[in-house]
Parts: C-alpha cells; sequence; structure tokens
C-alpha cells in the first residue's frame, strides 16, 4: 500500500535537532536510549529512498553476532506508515537482527516528513567511514532533485564543503560498471574523479584495476587516453524541445532518412544532417532535392 507522502519543510528546523536521536553506528553504539515501543520485526519495512545501497557482508555478520549474543542496545528510530512502520535510521541494524533470527527489535516513534527522512538518512549514513562515494552522491542528488536544495545550502546545514558535494556528485555521470567499481572499493573517488566526462571511461577503468595503478598514474593515462594521444572528454548534449524532435521524426519518415536537427545554441541558425546508408539513398536524395 503507498504512503501517502507528508509535506516538505525544506531544512527549517536545523539537522542538529532532527540527529539528536540518532548515533553513528561505527565501533560502539553510543549511550543507549530508552525504547518507545518493542515492534515484531515484520512490521517494519525498510526506506525505498534510503541513499545506502550496499552493505558489507562481513561487517553485517559481525553486527549479528554481536547482537545475537546481547541484543539491539541502541533502539531503530521508525515512522509510522500506512502498512506498518518504516526505518528512518537503523537499517543497517534491522538487517543484522534478521540475520540473527530476532521476531521484534526496540524502537524510537518519530513524526517526520519525508524531507527530514532523507536528511538523517544521509547525515546516519556519511557518519560512517566505509559508505561509498557513489552512495553518498546518490544522497546529496536526492535531496537537491526531490527537494530543491542547492549545493551550497547542503554544505552549509552538512558541514561539508560545497566542492565536497560537488564532487561525489560529479561520479553519478560515470557509466555504471565504473561506478561498480568505486563502491565496491576497487577504484577511490579520486581515480574515479579523473574518468568523469571520458568516452572510453569503463575501458581505462578496466585498465586501473587490473594494474592498480594510483592516482596519479590514472590521472595520466585519462590524459594520455588508450592510443597515447589525449582522450576526447565528451560535451553535454542540450537537450532538444519537444517541435525539433517531431520535425527530425517526420522528414525523416519522409525522405526514408535519418535527420537530426541541431540549433546553435541561442542563435537563429543551425545545421540539418541527412544520414544515407547506400548510394542508392543518396541518388534518391538528389532527385529529390532537385525535384527530378
Amino acid at each position: 500500500m503507498a504512503r501517502t507522502p507528508k509535506k516538505s519543510r525544506g531544512l527549517g528546523r536545523g539537522l542538529s535537532a532532527l540527529m539528536s536521536d540518532v548515533n553513528a553506528e561505527g565501533g560502539s553504539e553510543g549511550t543507549p536510549k530508552r525504547p518507545d515501543m518493542v515492534l515484531p520485526i515484520e512490521q517494519i519495512h525498510p526506506n525505498p529512498d534510503q541513499p545506502r545501497r550496499h552493505f558489507a557482508q562481513d561487517a553485517l555478520l559481525e553486527l549479528s553476532g554481536s547482537i545475537a549474543e546481547r541484543g539491539i542496545i541502541q533502539p531503530l528510530i521508525v515512522r509510522a506508515i500506512d502498512d506498518g512502520y518504516e526505518i528512518v535510521a537503523g537499517e543497517r541494524r534491522w538487517r543484522a537482527a534478521q540475520m540473527a533470527k530476532l521476531h521484534e527489535v526496540p524502537v524510537l516513534v518519530r513524526d517526520y516528513n519525508d524531507t527530514e527522512v532523507l536528511e538523517i538518512a544521509i547525515i546516519e549514513n556519511i557518519q560512517r567511514a566505509d559508505l561509498s562515494p557513489i552512495d553518498e552522491g546518490a544522497g546529496y542528488k536526492q535531496l537537491m532533485e526531490k527537494f530543491g536544495h542547492t549545493q551550497d545550502k547542503l554544505a552549509q546545514a552538512l558541514g561539508k564543503s560545497r566542492s565536497h558535494i560537488a564532487n561525489l556528485m560529479r561520479l553519478l555521470n560515470l557509466p555504471q560498471e565504473v561506478q561498480e567499481y568505486v563502491t565496491l572499493g576497487l577504484l577511490s573517488a579520486g581515480h574515479a574523479r579523473a574518468l568523469v566526462g571520458h568516452e572510453d571511461a569503463t575501458i581505462l577503468a578496466r585498465e586501473i584495476v587490473h594494474k592498480k595503478l594510483s592516482v596519479r598514474q590514472a590521472e595520466a593515462l585519462a590524459k594520455k587516453g588508450l592510443g597515447g594521444q589525449a582522450a576526447p572528454r565528451t560535451a553535454p548534449k542540450a537537450k532538444k524541445d519537444a517541435d525539433t524532435v517531431q520535425i527530425e521524426k517526420e522528414l525523416s519518415a519522409q525522405l526514408r532518412m535519418k535527420v537530426t536537427i541541431d540549433h546553435q545554441g541561442e542563435a537563429e541558425g543551425g545545421k540539418m544532417t541527412i544520414s544515407y546508408r547506400s548510394l542508392d539513398q543518396l541518388d534518391d536524395l538528389l532527385r529529390a532535392l532537385s525535384g527530378g
């Protein structure tokens, strides 16, 4: 059953107030808090917008063993939804509790809206040293796209530099395979930054991983390219308006050849390209243009 989203309120209340209940999940769970209640584990659901997608299996097994022996010391933070409760903070503990075959877990119930839940999830994650730069960048992107926050506002609220946020978000432009290398720890954020914008990023990434190159060596390889020359960088393409796309389709259908139209910035002029597959098609095009 779909939840009813609550109204977004931005960063007005302040992250320090939101995080008063949340502790980093490093080596210690901090001072235990008294739970509001104990819930059956099947009534608790993960947050679908959780920015953290990769949970290290070894760390989960270690935490599961600790929970099996001592129980969950620090309660999960949840909020009520239509079909139960959604995790606001503590998904790692929830996963480990299932592995330990616990039937119920202690929780703190809070009335957080969607914006607050995302903010808490991001802060909870970036407090952990093992968070992937890809996951962290994806969390920042979620906050900006879903709730309209700027990089400057996020940097101020989260205690990060604007360049840190911008650099991590740039990694999301890399091919999926390269992002996987970063998530798995085969490439660092420094390695990946050297590949952003390169059309051969995936091939270069494979070579960096295979040869275990340093960041400086990766930067040199990216600059030199595969053939020993400067590697081309792909310029972002401007999105075409609907009218231009429709004209392209109509001309392509009429000529039976692929037609592309590219406007030159804000100017009135531009370029139209007609692609033919054979000399016979070229002859047909010449006859059509000459009125034959």
